[in-house]
């Protein structure tokens, strides 16, 4: 039986599936506490938002019809809150200024330079708190997270050192981070946000997974022999 297993999570922050699924990572740590380590990656979706949305949905209505679609889409989840002007009033162009600045919040987490006295919510550390507030930033008050004044202001909140955060984003700290994410992302042969790896890249979850679907990957690995064949 394993006694703890890794959980690869690849998104995008300005993706909606992955704002949806955070419900479904807060329920994993909840039931599987210290059994599960849950480390997140980022992939480039909206790299430019230009070319995906003006450009890919111009024939669907471009920037109002994806606002739109996105609106239509999160009445199926009322949990969620989504401000109806995302993508109207407020149009990041693009994700990769959020992703290269929570590496640089994440690497010092993980380099134990970040305070663990941050004010965060239950069982979030510094790091993924930062992530959840940078989505609904966008998602819930229609902010420019791909704006680094915006990311400065959120990382003031929550009192993060912006002296350090600055340094191993203007080093190439960060950015050789995230291009690692970027690596792995193709060797992986990940499709899109969010995915969910694990087993060493042997089990990929794509997409609006139900919870129960996941929780059973984990399940399975965590109780099977490692000398066998997992059934899941």
């Amino acid at each position: 039986m394993s006694e703890q297993i890794k959980l690869s999570y690849f998104s995008d922050v300005l993706c909606f599936w992955a704002y949806a699924a955070q419900i479904r990572l807060d329920e994993l740590e909840e039931k599987f506490g210290e059994k599960i380590i849950i480390k997140h990656h980022f992939i480039s979706v909206f790299g430019n938002t230009q070319q995906r949305i003006g450009e890919g949905w111009k024939d669907r209505g471009g920037y109002a019809g994806f606002a739109q679609h996105i609106v239509d889409t999160a009445k199926a989840f009322p949990y969620l809150h989504v401000n109806p002007e995302i993508w109207q009033s407020t149009r990041p162009k693009t994700s990769a200024m959020s992703h290269c600045f929570l590496k640089a919040v994440q690497c010092l987490e993980e380099k134990e330079l970040i305070s663990s006295s941050v004010n965060v919510s239950y069982g979030k550390t510094v790091f993924e708190e930062t992530l959840w507030r940078v989505r609904c930033a966008f998602f819930e008050n229609s902010l420019d997270i791909g704006n680094i004044s915006v990311l400065k202001n959120i990382a003031e909140e929550l009192q993060l050192p912006m002296v350090e955060i600055e340094q191993v984003l203007y080093d190439g700290t960060a950015l050789a981070s995230l291009m690692s994410d970027m690596e792995k992302k193709e060797l992986l042969k990940l499709e899109g946000s969010p995915s969910y790896v694990m087993n060493d890249g042997r089990q990929k979850l794509y997409g609006n997974i139900g919870y129960r679907v996941i929780e059973a990957n984990v399940t399975e690995l965590l109780e099977h022999d490692n000398n066998q064949l997992s059934w899941c």
